[in-house]
């Protein structure tokens, strides 16, 4: 059955272009007195989106979602080599830009982000490497963690001196998503996760911004006006939202007092706007499209495939996980967006791409679907 492939899988598709459709509608509410004030153009932010994000974004949905995704497993090495490459750009002057003390830009004619970018790539060595190994080699420290961990290192040393903590975090945890499903121990996890604990803290100790983050989110209320502004502002926006919402179109977080509103903190202008029950909802949509990509990783008998759906399931459940904690004070800020619904063209195309090879993955798993209820 190997060579047959059907249709892309229904309800993957179905909420992918729910989740996208909502998030152009808020994007266009949100970034409005932001854009107005800064370009003189209330929908300067959903105009770009929609040209640099969602319209090449739907090319490589497209070819992704008919491309084999099997091929792309002879492209790991490149793949991983390409990684390296974009986040060694950001370093070099007359290439990499700064914004906000982060260098996590570079210009090639075109302003990207490559971090959203190495996120794919990344994913996709760590799944060739692992279904390459059998799983009792997985297993091993020199055949399975000690090269899985250098490889990842070099990345995350990458991003931390950007910084981008939380796209390192993002990758760290699809990856090692991906490595568990490909059987490695449950032990390793727990001396990773206390490894991940302890890096954290001495990042937090070393760098004044991390600890101002962190010292934040322990006690929200110091310093309303300074390092406590913007959280409190989400508060809030999300607080004044109440069960129902003020209204589409009607925040008043939006103008110009919360920060980000179209990128890292538009989640607190939906729960301001829309209210409770459709801010859950929205959740949900995601909870449902993750536990979907998940479904088709279980369903998938070729490890390549499995390995990198599980991947770009966690990438995208982390994301939301991160930017939703972040904004009702469950975790400190992180600067990650949120899927789909922020601003962002680097990060709306390389989800596309992602998503793309999903419904590839999924078009060979169309003989399942009749024993699958989700």
């Amino acid at each position: 059955m190997r060579g047959e492939r059907g249709p892309i899988d229904k309800k993957f598709l179905g909420l992918l272009i729910a989740i996208v459709l909502f998030g152009l509608l808020m994007l266009l509410s949100a970034s409005g007195p932001f854009g107005y004030q800064r370009f003189h153009d209330s929908s300067y932010f959903f105009k770009h989106q929609l040209l640099y994000g969602v319209l090449p974004g739907i090319f490589l949905f497209a070819f992704f979602s008919w491309f084999d995704y099997r091929k792309l497993a002879k492209y790991a090495p490149a793949a991983l080599i390409g990684s390296i490459a974009l986040l060694v750009l950001v370093y070099i002057p007359g290439i990499g830009m700064n914004f906000g003390g982060s260098g996590r830009w570079i210009n090639l004619g075109v302003s990207f982000q490559p971090s959203e970018f190495v996120k794919i790539g990344f994913l996709i060595y760590v799944a060739a490497w692992l279904a390459k190994r059998h799983e009792k080699e997985a297993k091993t420290l020199e055949g399975g963690l000690f090269p899985f961990l250098l490889a990842l290192s070099v990345v995350m040393v990458l991003l931390i001196l950007q910084p981008n903590t939380g796209s390192m975090a993002v990758i760290v945890g699809a990856s090692l998503a991906a490595y568990f499903i490909a059987g490695a121990p449950l032990t390793w996890f727990f001396g990773l996760g206390l490894g991940s604990v302890g890096l954290v803290a001495l990042l937090i100790k070393l760098t004044p911004y991390r600890a101002n983050r962190f010292l934040t989110f322990l006690h929200p209320e110091l310093d309303p006006q300074g390092i406590g502004y913007h959280i409190n502002q989400a508060y809030l926006a999300i607080g004044s939202g109440g069960l129902f919402g003020l209204g589409y179109g009607h925040s008043r977080q939006k103008y110009l007092y919360l920060p980000e509103v179209s990128g890292d903190s538009i989640f607190a202008v939906i729960a301001e706007e829309m209210g409770f029950f459709v801010a859950l909802a929205l959740l949900a949509a995601l909870a449902l499209f993750v536990y979907r990509i998940l479904i088709i990783a279980r369903q998938t008998d070729e490890p390549f495939g499995r390995f990198l759906a599980v991947g770009i399931g966690a990438w995208i459940g982390l994301q939301t996980v991160f930017n939703v904690a972040s904004m009702i004070g469950l975790m400190p800020i992180t600067g990650v967006t949120l899927p789909f619904i922020s601003y962002g063209s680097s990060a709306f195309v390389a989800l596309s791409a992602a998503c793309g090879i999903i419904a590839s993955i999924s078009r060979d798993q169309h003989i399942w679907r009749a024993s699958s209820p989700w």
